[in-house]
């Protein structure tokens, strides 16, 4: 007999219910839920203890799924007084949810708690995914931290996003939670995933741009104030003295602009984001090219930046235009959340020159980060589902520094370093340092490409790189490099220093490879990335 999945389709009593920010959250709230297509009309009847009962009439809008179609309904009290607490009920008049409640923002507020998490998609059936760890886990979480304001997360919220059954597994998973927390979502890769055919397996793969599902259900749930096209899935809001950029996973020259004039037009005393991509990221062959530098320039303006994808924990030292810095005040910190629902690790994950903080996560166990903001001071602890803080730290905007304290590397004159994915040539690199001649920086490249997994053929004064399908030979004295795909200009001549290595004009190398490069003046230190995520490695004859 053929298995059938778990649909968890609508009925005509509400679920998925959910509150969230969408507005000023000292005087508003919105409520989505879903009924089926029986249902046309909706509301939110609410009321403060001792209050009248008031009504706010719901948006509604057909939702059409892969399997099915729904209604989705949001209703947004706006009256509502500062730091008080709402009792609700939504649906129809013949069929209405039980009571919850939820707690609007204070006046003046400047000291309050949140919880950031990452990447709580479950893959473990394709007809019927569990998310019931994921709600025991929030649900410890509460009841350890019970005056958080809200959840955050940075995407991933789901396996796969197209389909309405990881979507309707999730909702469930989050029973309990979501009626009374906000919960603002960032949406990631796995969000706008999909398949032409989900099951018995999945076949065909393919990402919604823009996030369909993703957009189509939470449409009212977030601020309508992201770049035209792209709203829902790209917002802001405040919350506190505390402005939230919230970036999807397209669009990134898009998001940039956006982003700039967005932060440019806050008074508040913090500025933090959340993608899902890593720009600084944790894993051996992982790359940065999903969004930087396309978005240096609105990145660079926060003072931190949550991610995940990597199902990894790490926290970088601040950051600007790629040189390392001590003090908060010079760049960006960029903050690895780990994975919040039992997940096995995404990438093996190496410790990198950027990071401050790094635990690899190769255990099969949830994190979360608690953030506590108060007044000009920010602290945050990433915690275990065991109880084991894998980093705590502060930042302190009066005194312009971070606590505990980390001095972010610099290296002397005539040992300028090599990394290659942040990671150091170490030996490879030690009697091989890279060269400035006449402006021009040189590295014994063939010394990365072997440190890289490729291949190198060393013949009397050449040598032939091998790596990600592109095959480069080298010549001493020649500015020419001879490739599979055409020859290239190097811009300047190869010559042979320090061991006797023959040393190529790294600009030009690199363009040879695909690759880009990035020289940290203040570090001393040149950084090459590789877009390909490929696992480079010579093969045994």
């Amino acid at each position: 007999m053929d298995r059938q999945p778990n649909l968890r389709l609508a009925t005509e009593k509400p679920d998925h219910i959910m509150v969230s920010i969408s507005g000023d959250a000292k005087t508003s709230m919105t409520v989505t839920w879903r009924s089926c297509l029986d249902v046309k009309e909706g509301y939110v009847e609410y009321y403060e203890k001792g209050g009248e009962k008031k009504r706010a009439n719901a948006i509604v809008k057909p939702f059409k799924s892969d399997v099915n179609t729904s209604n989705i309904f949001w209703a947004t009290p706006s009256d509502l007084k500062p730091g008080t607490r709402y009792y609700y009920t939504c649906g129809s008049d013949e069929n209405r949810s039980e009571e919850y409640w939820f707690d609007t923002e204070e006046e003046n507020l400047t000291k309050f708690r949140f919880i950031a998490i990452s990447d709580h998609q479950k893959d473990d059936d394709h007809y019927n995914p569990n998310y019931s760890t994921l709600n025991k886990f929030l649900k410890e979480i509460l009841a350890k931290y019970p005056d958080v304001k809200f959840i955050l997360t940075a995407g991933d919220n789901t396996n796969c996003g197209q389909h309405e059954i990881q979507w309707n597994a999730m909702f469930e998973g989050m029973e309990g939670i979501m009626e009374h927390l906000p919960y603002m979502m960032a949406c990631g890769n796995h969000d706008n995933r999909g398949f032409e055919q989900y099951f018995p397996n999945e076949v065909n793969r393919y990402y919604a741009e823009p996030a369909e599902f993703f957009n189509t259900q939470l449409e009212y749930s977030y601020p309508k104030n992201g770049p035209e096209g792209w709203q829902t899935e790209i917002y802001s809001f405040d919350y506190g003295n505390v402005h939230f950029n919230v970036f999807g996973v397209n669009e990134p020259e898009l998001m940039n602009e956006w982003a700039k004039e967005d932060i440019s037009k806050s008074d508040k005393t913090w500025k933090l984001g959340v993608q899902h991509f890593p720009v600084y990221y944790a894993g051996p062959n992982l790359a940065n090219d999903d969004d930087y530098p396309m978005m240096r320039d609105s990145v660079e303006m926060l003072d931190v930046i949550f991610s995940g994808h990597e199902h990894n924990f790490s926290r970088s030292f601040p950051i600007k235009n790629e040189e390392i810095f001590d003090r908060p005040s010079q760049g960006t910190v960029h903050y690895e959340l780990g994975n919040a629902n039992f997940n096995p690790p995404g990438t093996k994950t190496t410790d990198k020159v950027w990071h401050a903080s790094f635990y690899p996560h190769e255990e099969q166990v949830s994190s979360f980060a608690l953030v506590e903001v108060d007044g000009d001071k920010i602290t945050m602890i990433s915690e275990l589902n065991d109880g084991r803080i894998i980093d705590e730290f502060s930042i302190d905007k009066a005194k312009d520094e971070i606590r505990p304290y980390r001095v972010a590397p610099i290296f002397g004159e005539g040992r300028t370093r090599v990394y290659y994915k942040g990671v150091d040539l170490a030996l490879c690199n030690m009697s091989t340092p890279a060269v400035c001649k006449d402006g021009e920086w040189y590295i014994a490249f063939a010394t990365m490409i072997r440190f890289a997994g490729g291949e190198d053929i060393r013949e009397k004064g050449k040598v032939t790189l091998k790596i990600y399908g592109r095959e480069v030979t080298f010549t001493e004295g020649s500015d020419v490099a001879v490739t599979n795909r055409g020859d290239i200009d190097l811009g300047a001549k190869v010559f042979r220093g320090n061991e006797g290595q023959l040393y190529m004009p790294v600009d030009g190398a690199c363009k040879a490879f695909g690759m880009k490069w990035a020289y940290a003046k203040r570090n001393n230190f040149i950084t090459i990335e590789h877009v390909s995520e490929d696992h480079p490695i010579v093969p045994q004859p």
